[in-house]
């Protein structure tokens, strides 16, 4: 059976594989990216660098360092708001050269990247790892993963969903043709989270670059590092295919820096905490810009009594650690039936003390580092409020091969029981490594629980019943919802990405979101012109006839009446009233 088994891992890999290459034609040019300043620090020992002790102070440098181990890494200007404007204003005379760029050339500018990314993927997951914490597998799945899926959906149906989408015309339209076009906005402005710093990146990038935008990014002052040489990349496959300078720029600060990226662009997308979301739309309200806010969750995590206990078992230890403080927001409210409680809490224990945390890059761990300074500190707090209030702790990975300097930064995967709703840890954001388990007794109470969140990004329901799963997952408050299954919705980039609540509004990825990119433009015009024109009936032609309203009431019910013979008797109305002289009221007055 194990044998099986890896032959058909195996196949599916191979063809996974050639399909990313069906997109990739012969004729693409690899790209040339200076990676020496990169390498020489991935290569740089111990006795040649030195431990960073992170400022509490904000100056106009951004300092980098690697979280894992706290080693130095450089640092990158806090750009000013005259600067900031300023690689606006390049960015938004780049984009009107752009703007007459075609897909075909744009087409070429994703392969170009195609390329480049499935050659180079120990590199872009390296300095992933090394700026974030992630390990290599984590940097795999959520950054190379979800990027090249995206660009493969925009080469495979990007196009269709940007050309004009022609829609019904009515009842009193028939003799015209409606549609709806789909035009650059011009500059986008994308502030974008430290947790997947190549994605964070390239997703907003893509969508805006192959819709016909420029785009100005700011990195997070957690991931700058990897920010930067991530945009070396952009700037040599745009240069490869001949577009404009300054069409793509990456941007390095802090709140100040953002503040003036919000007020000079003519749309902002935003991936962060509701707090700083909040400030974003406040700012944005000034020039009254279009806003999309993706602002993290706290997913709830639905295990039914019928289910595969050991299999659910590690995917929810993948949901839960994926919520660890060098990922993405993950399941972070665990509820089991009341049946199979025991046994599943007992399997997941069982993984967590398998898992060990340790620098990513130095030895094979299951877990890395956390990446924002005193992250840890906030997680023991919400831990020990818990504890305070009735929870337990029954099982907690390991930590290894830490440096002295770097203590802080882990926090060991920790399961914890007799959790409820009055609990911090049950209600606020986590990003970390923590799983507390709930149990519930019947679907309305694991609803009712899912659902009392200030957050509604995304959830996860399990049954041995698909039809009892999506049932549950129907009467979910929340943008995005896997079957059976967790986190897979992002894999399929045809699909939308965002939530309601705290966790914000608006979408990207999908078609929603590359079309958010667009100025959406109803467009109206005669079908047979120019044999057929337009011409106002006679009856409401000015001066306007004594008979107008007749004539309005009968067309009215011409065309929309509920039965064939109310519209029959109502167009030969019309049609006596557009035969009869046209009799003004001003005229009738005059004789």
């Amino acid at each position: 059976m194990a044998f099986w088994f890896l032959l058909v891992v195996v196949a599916f890999a191979f063809a996974i594989c050639k399909l990313l290459f069906m997109f990739i034609p012969s004729n693409v040019p690899s790209i040339d990216v200076d990676t020496s300043d990169v390498l020489d620090d991935l290569n740089q020992t111990k006795e040649n660098s030195f431990i960073y002790i992170p400022s509490r102070r904000q100056t106009d440098k951004v300092q980098c360092y690697e979280p894992a181990t706290m080693k130095y890494l450089g640092y990158f200007p806090a750009l000013k708001p005259d600067e900031v404007k300023e690689r606006v204003a390049q960015a938004r005379k780049a984009q009107k050269v752009w703007a007459k760029s075609s897909f075909k050339q744009r087409r070429q500018f994703l392969r170009i990247l195609l390329k480049y990314i499935i050659e180079h993927q120990d590199l872009i997951c390296e300095v992933s790892s090394r700026d974030t914490g992630k390990t290599m597998v984590d940097a795999s799945l959520g950054e190379i993963m979800t990027t090249c899926e995206k660009i493969t959906w925009l080469l495979s149906e990007g196009e269709k969903w940007l050309k004009p989408e022609y829609r019904s015309c009515g009842r009193s339209m028939l003799h015209k043709t409606a549609k709806v076009e789909f035009h650059p906005l011009g500059v986008i402005g994308a502030i974008v989270s430290w947790n997947y710093p190549f994605h964070n990146i390239f997703n907003p990038m893509l969508a805006a670059v192959f819709s016909g935008n420029s785009i100005v990014i700011k990195v997070s002052e957690h991931a700058s590092w990897s920010g930067c040489f991530y945009f070396r990349i952009i700037q040599a496959a745009l240069s490869a295919v001949g577009a404009p300078e300054n069409l793509v720029e990456v941007i390095t600060g802090f709140a100040e820096t953002g503040e003036a990226l919000v007020s000079s662009v003519d749309k902002i997308i935003f991936v962060g905490s509701p707090g700083v979301g909040k400030i974003i739309m406040r700012n944005a309200a000034d020039t009254l810009i279009p806003v999309t806010l993706e602002l993290g969750g706290k997913d709830a995590f639905i295990v039914c009594e019928d289910v595969d206990v050991p299999h659910v078992a590690q995917v929810a230890v993948r949901g839960g650690l994926q919520s660890s403080g060098q990922n993405c927001a993950g399941a972070e409210r665990f509820y089991v039936h009341k049946d199979i409680y025991s046994s599943f809490v007992a399997e997941v224990v069982k993984i967590v003390k398998s898992v060990t945390a340790g620098p990513p890059l130095v030895g094979k761990y299951d877990m890395g580092a956390i990446c924002m300074q005193e992250h840890s500190e906030k997680l023991q707090s919400l831990v020990n409020d818990a504890l305070d209030k009735g929870a337990e702790i029954v099982g907690r990975g390991s930590v290894g091969n830490i440096g002295e300097g770097a203590v802080d930064q882990y926090f060991p995967p920790t399961v914890i029981v007799k959790v409820n709703h009055t609990m911090k840890l049950m209600q606020e954001e986590a990003f970390g490594p923590i799983m507390p388990i709930m149990e519930f007794s019947t679907d309305e109470e694991a609803i009712k629980l899912a659902n009392d969140s200030r957050y509604g990004l995304g959830c996860a329901v399990f049954s041995g019943s698909q039809k009892r799963a999506r049932e549950i997952a129907s009467q979910l408050h929340c943008g995005i919802a896997a079957i059976n299954d967790f986190a897979s919705n992002y894999m399929c980039q045809s699909l939308p990405f965002g939530g309601v609540k705290d966790s914000g509004f608006g979408r990207f990825a999908g078609v929603e979101g590359l079309r958010a990119c667009c100025l959406v433009k109803s467009v109206v015009e005669d079908r047979w012109w120019p044999l057929i024109k337009t011409k106002l009936p006679k009856p409401i032609q000015y001066p306007i006839s004594e008979n107008a309203f007749e004539f309005q009431q009968s067309l009215v019910e011409a065309l929309y009446g509920l039965n064939v013979t109310d519209r029959l008797r109502a167009l030969v109305d019309v049609l006596k009233t557009l035969s009869e002289p046209n009799t003004t009221k001003n005229s009738k007055r005059t004789d």
